[in-house]
């Protein structure tokens, strides 16, 4: 048994789809002090700003550690967490979080392409061993109308999304294609995880939910 510490329904569904039904525990961190966190040291350090795919790395880990602390191994031999971000013209583009903010991103979006990394950590229950790794996907947008844009914003669905958008959602129909994993887009990669779980002893296949 896995633990999932992420609320999102494409992630969980993405694991059921592949035969996996795991324990569900969301994670209660703080995304914006561990970014704000992060930064800072690297400062200190006299090192670069960190990237997408570092902010998604940590944000994963601290997700995945917070939820394992209080996961017993009993009720799962791992915890997985995962963060996305999309990189555009190397800025990391989260969660819009509002209509304005989405619309903007659309807008700079249409017509282009950018990389959607998703960051995964796992960590086991029993002994906190750690395997960490990040899936980059190109995403080719399509050129939606304003009207479009508008409609789909409306749905509400792009606000909480990384990138403000859904590849498995209403947001498909806007994607042109993607160069990679598409798991990967929707926030987990298969491939990825069953590397990651094989590092720390565990089957894929194994955890084939069987009646």
């Amino acid at each position: 048994m896995i633990c999932l510490a992420s609320k999102s329904p494409g992630r969980l569904a993405t694991l059921r789809a592949a035969g996996v039904d795991p324990l569900v525990r969301v994670s209660t961190v703080d995304e914006a002090a561990i970014l704000a966190a992060l930064a800072s040291s690297r400062a200190q350090e006299g090192r670069p700003a960190p990237g997408p795919a570092e902010q998604v790395q940590e944000l994963a880990l601290a997700k995945a550690g917070e939820v394992a602390a209080r996961t017993l191994p009993t009720e799962a031999e791992v915890v997985v967490g995962c963060d996305s971000m999309l990189e555009i013209d190397g800025r990391a583009v989260g969660k819009p979080r509002t209509p304005e903010r989405a619309r903007e991103c659309w807008l700079a979006m249409r017509g282009r392409s950018g990389v959607l990394h998703s960051g995964h950590a796992l960590v086991r229950t029993e002994d906190g061993e750690r395997a960490l790794g990040v899936s980059s996907t190109v995403v080719r947008f399509g050129c939606p109308t304003l009207e479009e844009i508008d409609a789909y914003i409306a749905t509400g669905e792009p606000l909480w999304c990384a990138g403000a958008f859904t590849i498995d959602g209403l947001g498909g129909a806007f994607i042109e294609g993607v160069d990679g994993d598409p798991h990967g887009v929707v926030g987990l990669s298969l491939p990825l995880l069953r590397r990651l779980l094989a590092g720390l002893g565990m089957r894929w296949t194994a955890l084939w939910a069987r009646d």
